[in-house]
């Protein structure tokens, strides 16, 4: 296994648990929004400086994925995990890397293999040999879980039982060792990659797992005019990489937290409650489907819908917000029935049926 670090931004892994910060929440969408300048105004005026800065920063380094680059900004905004989707080599990695030095965030990465044990991942005790022998002592060295971003490529391939190791960290955000708990960052969020075509000595995810992620990001290839742009500016770099030739500017310091609490005020009706409801409802009675929405699915779709609603510069939700949260956070949480498989039917299109057949409420 084999993990990289940003030194700019992430912490001394030697440094001892309890100078950590404490834990944060958990759990995250999709819509294709035009990279243009938001105004700031009114109780979103931190929402729309950081989406603002973040499609200009951002665009400097990344040619094209606009709804990639909003989809990763929503799952911190809502402080949740993300599952990426697609081939290597359509900028998963770098996307993250960015965000992480845009956000002020620490970076680590993981590339899982078969061999990949939990300690490697959460960290082990050591002991440590002195000049006497009260200097000796057992101490305990954080594995990259103890950073802000972690990217966990391929994660489909570390064995079922590193992956059970992960479940703690997303949903608790803490590791326990030798009976001793240890916060992880306030911002640690857990990027997850996979590969959907080589599924050669993997081990697909469990529905407990897929279930901590809060969105499933499916990265696709760029257009021709993107691609275009990829290659031009590979060849007017010095060879370094785009992310180390490019200055990303950071935010400031606290635009971040200010933004994600703007994004959990943002208002929502009583019949929206019973709209998201009902859409989650639905999913478990479906005749294609097998396993339906949980109710921690419906939470996942209210507190994503409240970031789409920021990113159109609005406080208060609506319906078409719903809808933009349904396909991202659901499509890793229902499972189809294999005739329906069979049939031809995917998970997105199960869900636009579904978002179809429930009745919009009238405001």
């Amino acid at each position: 296994m084999s993990h990289e670090t940003d030194h700019e931004t992430n912490q001394d892994a030697n440094q001892e648990p309890n100078q950590e910060p404490g834990a944060a929440a958990s759990e995250g969408l999709t819509a294709e929004i035009a990279p243009q300048p938001v105004q700031a105004i009114g109780q979103l005026s931190a929402t729309n400086q950081l989406i603002a800065h973040a499609r200009a920063e951002l665009g400097r380094v990344i040619s094209g994925q606009a709804g990639v680059i909003e989809e990763v900004l929503i799952a911190v905004l809502c402080q949740g995990h993300a599952l990426l989707e697609g081939v290597p080599g359509i900028a998963k990695t770098l996307i993250v890397k960015a965000l992480g030095r845009l956000l002020g965030l620490g970076f680590q990465r993981v590339q899982a293999t078969s061999d990949l044990m939990p300690a490697d991942i959460l960290g082990t005790t050591i002991f440590r040999l002195g000049a006497t022998s009260d200097a000796q002592n057992f101490s305990f060295h954080q594995g990259p879980v103890f950073t802000d971003l972690l990217l966990v490529d391929e994660i489909n391939r570390m064995p079922p039982r590193t992956q059970a190791a992960l479940l703690e960290c997303m949903e608790e955000h803490q590791v326990t060792t030798d009976g001793v708990r240890r916060p992880l960052p306030a911002w640690f969020t857990v990027f997850a990659t996979q590969n959907p075509v080589d599924f050669e000595g993997t081990y697909p995810l469990p529905e407990a797992q897929l279930d901590r992620f809060l969105l499933k990001i499916r990265v696709a290839y760029p257009a021709e005019r993107e691609e275009l742009q990829i290659l031009e500016r590979h060849h007017a770099g010095s060879g370094a990489g785009l992310l180390e030739d490019a200055f990303i500017a950071p935010i400031p310091e606290g635009l971040l937290a200010a933004a994600c609490a703007e994004v959990r005020a943002i208002r929502i009706e009583p019949e929206l409650y019973g709209y998201i409801l009902s859409l989650a409802r639905r999913t478990r009675e479906w005749p294609t489907l097998l396993l339906g929405a949980s109710p921690r699915a419906a939470v996942s779709i209210m507190r994503v819908a409240q970031a789409a609603a920021a990113f159109d510069g609005r406080d208060y939700l609506v319906p078409d917000d719903v809808k933009r949260a349904v396909q991202p956070v659901l499509r890793h949480r229902i499972m189809l029935k294999p005739e329906a498989e069979l049939e031809g039917f995917d998970a997105d299109r199960v869900l636009a049926d579904v978002i179809a057949a429930v009745p919009v409420p009238r405001q």
